[in-house]
C-alpha cells in the first residue's frame, strides 16, 4: 500500500472517529460541539478533494510502451502485442467496416505470499479521436481479473471490436469510477486525472 493510499485510509479513520464524537455530542445535547465537529469534518474533506482534483489537473497523461508494466500494488500488467483476429468476419472486415483486435497482456503476481488478482480491473480501447470501445465478452480466454499464484504469470487476451478507420489506438486499464482509487491523490483513476494509455502502435 502506497503512502497516498495510507493517507486516504487515515483520513477515513479520522472521519469515522469524528462522526462518532459528533454522535456522542448530539446525544448529550452539545450543539456547539456538534456544529464545530461537522465543520471540521466538512472542511477537511473539501480541502482533501480539492487537492485530489488539483493534482489530477496538473499531472500530465502518461503513455506506456508495449512491454512496459503497469503495477497496482503487487499485480503488474504489460501489453506484449496486438493482433487482428483473422477470418472472424470473412476475408474482409465486418459489414460495417469494423475489425477485431486481440491484445495480449502479461499478468504477473509479484507478491510472495498469496494467490491474488485485481478484481475490479477492466480494459477498453481509445483512438486518436477519443472514441472508446469496450471488451467483447466471450472471446477473451483468461480474463484480466483471473487470480494468479504468488510469483506466477499468466496471459490474458482481451478482444475488442473497433471501427475500421480507427487509428492511434491505445489500451486503458481502469478500476472504474465506483472504487476508493478515485480519492487517492495522483492515482490514474482519481477524479479528473488524465488517462494512462498503452500505445498499441496501430
Amino acid at each position: 500500500m502506497s503512502f497516498r493510499e495510507l493517507l486516504l485510509l487515515a483520513l477515513v479513520g479520522w472521519t469515522a472517529l469524528g462522526v462518532l464524537g459528533v454522535g456522542i455530542s448530539l446525544v448529550r445535547g452539545e450543539r456547539e460541539r456538534v456544529r464545530r465537529g461537522l465543520g471540521w469534518l466538512a472542511g477537511t474533506w473539501v480541502i482533501y478533494v480539492a487537492v485530489v482534483i488539483g493534482v489530477s489537473v496538473v499531472q500530465p497523461g502518461r503513455v506506456v510502451a508495449l512491454g512496459q508494466e503497469q503495477c497496482f500494488d503487487e499485480m503488474c500488467f504489460a501489453v506484449m502485442k496486438v493482433d487482428e483476429v483473422p477470418g472472424f468476419f470473412g476475408p474482409n472486415h465486418g459489414p460495417d467496416g469494423s475489425r477485431l483486435l486481440r491484445v495480449v497482456v502479461r499478468v504477473t503476481n509479484k507478491g510472495r505470499a498469496k494467490t491474488q488478482s485485481e478484481a475490479l480491473l477492466r480494459a477498453y480501447l481509445v483512438d486518436a479521436e477519443g472514441r472508446r470501445w469496450e471488451e467483447v465478452s466471450g472471446l477473451s480466454g483468461n480474463r484480466l481479473t483471473t487470480r494468479v499464484v504468488a510469483g506466477g504469470t499468466m496471459m490474458s487476451e482481451p478482444v475488442f471490436k473497433v471501427a475500421g478507420n480507427a487509428s492511434g489506438l491505445g489500451l486503458v486499464l481502469t478500476h472504474g469510477r465506483w472504487q476508493p482509487g478515485v480519492l487517492v491523490i495522483g492515482d490514474s483513476d482519481s477524479w479528473w486525472h488524465k488517462r494512462t494509455v498503452v500505445d498499441l502502435r496501430r
